[in-house]
């Protein structure tokens, strides 16, 4: 995860563009280096985070995808945009050669720190077909960490699983309760054994649990990959290498 500083008009903003695009080409060399499988590039630091970000957003956006696109040419790469912009997520990867988006709330309405978020499968996919865009997959957060589910109580990860399915998503995000926290491997194999999807972890991956997670598709890591596992820190890169090495060992 390439945790892009923040932007131009946010409340932390304090970097120039090219000095955003710099940094995030040398977090993504470090990666890349280290024999990462693929990226995803997020605007984590543009906190608080809103439902309605601006066109300054999706430019910046776009200029940082794009230039780590020309770093790695041949990587799987990803964009997510907060807070839950997945049509301008879609915008961004189509005009900078991203292959996937990750989209929070694809499916059933849940209360985030933000708000309430409401399901968007329909106009997302429809947004998608509108733009051709057909060949950037859509990842979905299901049942997704920084909210709460109480409206959606009786509807368990299984059931919003399948409804994510049937809604077309191409594969499914599974994460703890918070950044960092550490999702339940049960989740995993129940939601695993119930769709077709591809099935992801989408945090608390770590060099010590990452053997609990070796039957999803991929594994979402930003904190762990971070000095002192704060996704706001530094890249590591001893970190990231450390845990490459066991990753290896593993697939052996």
């Amino acid at each position: 995860m390439i945790h892009v500083q923040a932007l131009p008009g946010t409340p932390l903003g304090s970097m120039a563009i090219p000095q955003i695009i710099e940094e995030a080409c040398r977090e993504a060399e470090i990666y890349h280096n280290a024999g990462i499988d693929g990226l995803i590039i997020e605007n984590m630091h543009d906190i608080p985070y809103t439902f309605s970000i601006g066109p300054e957003v999706c430019a910046s956006m776009t200029a940082v995808c794009a230039a780590v696109r020309g770093i790695c040419p041949s990587l799987p790469l990803g964009v997510q945009i907060l807070s839950a912009a997945n049509s301008s997520a879609l915008a961004v990867a189509l005009a900078s050669g991203m292959d996937f988006i990750r989209a929070e709330g694809y499916v059933f309405s849940h209360v985030a720190d933000e708000g309430l978020l409401n399901a968007c499968a329909g106009d997302l996919l429809r947004y998608r077909k509108q733009i051709k865009a057909e060949h950037v997959q859509i990842f979905t957060d299901i049942k997704k960490k920084h909210s709460s589910h109480a409206l959606t109580s009786d509807v368990s990860i299984v059931d919003t699983a399948r409804a994510a399915e049937f809604f077309l998503s191409d594969g499914l995000i599974i994460t703890g309760t918070a950044t960092g926290v550490q999702a339940d491997p049960m989740e995993l194999r129940d939601v695993a054994e119930s769709v077709r999807l591809p099935v992801l972890i989408g945090s608390g991956v770590t060099h010590d649990n990452v053997e609990h997670y070796l039957d999803a598709s991929a594994m979402i890591i930003g904190s762990h990959f971070k000095r002192g596992g704060v996704w706001a820190n530094a890249v590591d890169p001893e970190s990231i290498k450390k845990f490459m090495g066991k990753v290896h060992l593993l697939r052996k």
